[in-house]
């Protein structure tokens, strides 16, 4: 079966879901840097891909991406960094090569593949460089379900909106709990501050190592990796 994107696309849309944010337009002087490709050409790019819906595009402003753009962008940057703890956790693959050699597999690992290799290294939260493992878009609410699910890859249902962890979101975002990622630990420990699947969150406000959110009115605190590891959608 043919590749449905080009690994060119997948390469500007991971670019701008690393150095981007939701609420801001990445320069095309930034990405013609990052990319190692010539500023005429970006913008030819850019354009190409607005038309396409997965970027907004404003010339001398640079460029986001949408809602469709993010969930491609979310799901290389997934391979790409699991991708990286697999090379390193495993096969003991030196630092300084880790992110050439994720680059060069990224863009042929399979879905199933994906999947088994985050059931064996036990669905990690971060890479070697201690980003964001965004989160799988299969509908699973758990990892358990996940791991208990046997199903042909092909017949597992996915999920056609994008979910943050609450340490992706900023102040005054809200929305509702739909995956807590890991097994029964994960789930206790954030049931045992009242979060659970449904539960409506707003973030009050986001450091480096703790987070303040309300949840169903009340003000908590929860760590990093408890924040990374709880995906929302957003309203």
């Amino acid at each position: 079966m043919a590749k449905e994107i080009s690994e060119n696309i997948e390469e500007y849309l991971e670019t701008l879901y690393k150095f981007g944010t939701k609420d801001s337009y990445l320069s095309t002087t930034t990405l013609s840097k990052e990319l190692g490709i010539a500023p005429g050409s970006v913008t030819q790019m850019l354009k190409k891909l607005e038309d396409i819906g997965y970027i907004d595009y404003i010339p001398y402003k640079g460029a986001s991406l949408t809602e469709k753009g993010s969930k491609i962008a979310q799901k290389i940057t997934r391979k790409h960094r699991i991708l990286e703890r697999f090379l390193k956790d495993v096969l003991k693959i030196k630092d300084e090569n880790l992110h050439v050699q994720a680059c060069e597999m990224e863009h042929s690992l399979s879905d199933e593949a994906e999947r088994a290799i985050c059931h064996m290294l036990e669905h990690p939260d971060t890479c070697p460089d201690d980003h964001l493992i965004p989160a799988c878009d299969f509908d699973f609410a758990n990892c358990d379900d996940c791991i208990n699910d046997h199903s042909d890859i092909e017949d597992i249902a996915v999920r056609d909106f994008n979910l943050l962890s609450i340490s992706q979101l900023s102040p005054n975002d809200e929305g509702e709990v739909l995956f807590i990622r890991g097994g029964d630990a994960s789930l206790s420990d954030a049931m045992s501050i009242g979060i659970s699947i449904g539960s409506k969150i707003r973030v009050s406000n986001s450091e480096s190592s703790n987070y303040k959110i309300y949840i169903e009115g009340s003000l908590i605190e929860i760590s990093r990796d408890l924040a990374n590891n709880i995906f929302i959608k957003t309203y």
